[in-house]
């Protein structure tokens, strides 16, 4: 007969073996791919490449956009645990921000301005199983309307 203990232990064991479930890592050098990017009433960019680097509890991009508007850089540093953060979003309005995972899934929910407009944004991050696609789905909301953007960028 087998005893509490032995099956005790043996279920220490069982759960010992089996991997902590890890996020997504969306660290590297990132490029839109504006053919499979659906960007609603916005032009395609000439270029837009995000930097990303991730390491515990901090995500911080880099990104950088031509277009016939102009060329624009943003860099942008977040807590993933839902606190706060502030950044300087496109066009050097202030961004307060909040980062945190639902599932694999990162969702970025930003409040802030563009020029005279303020607007909120709710970006869904995620990555493809093979790491090599990354896709973000924002709602953009402003005086100016509503817009669904999803801007698919792949690994360089």
């Amino acid at each position: 007969m087998i005893s509490k203990r032995f099956l005790g232990i043996l279920s220490l064991l069982a759960l010992a073996t089996v991997p902590a479930l890890a996020k997504p890592d969306f660290s590297g050098n990132w490029k839109l791919n504006a053919s499979k990017s659906t960007l609603g009433q916005m032009p395609a960019p000439d270029s837009m490449t995000y930097k990303v680097k991730q390491e515990d509890n901090k995500l911080t991009s880099d990104s950088k956009q031509s277009s016939q508007m102009g060329d624009f850089d943003q860099h942008a540093v977040y807590t993933l645990d839902g606190k706060e953060s502030s950044n300087e979003g496109f066009g050097g309005g202030a961004m307060k921000s909040t980062a945190k995972w639902d599932g694999d899934t990162l969702v970025v929910e930003s409040k802030g301005t563009f020029g005279d407009n303020e607007m909120t944004i709710s970006a869904k991050w995620s990555l493809s199983a093979d790491g090599k696609t990354l896709t973000i789905d924002q709602t953009i909301k402003s005086p100016m309307g509503d817009m669904q953007m999803k801007q698919v960028f792949d690994k360089q």
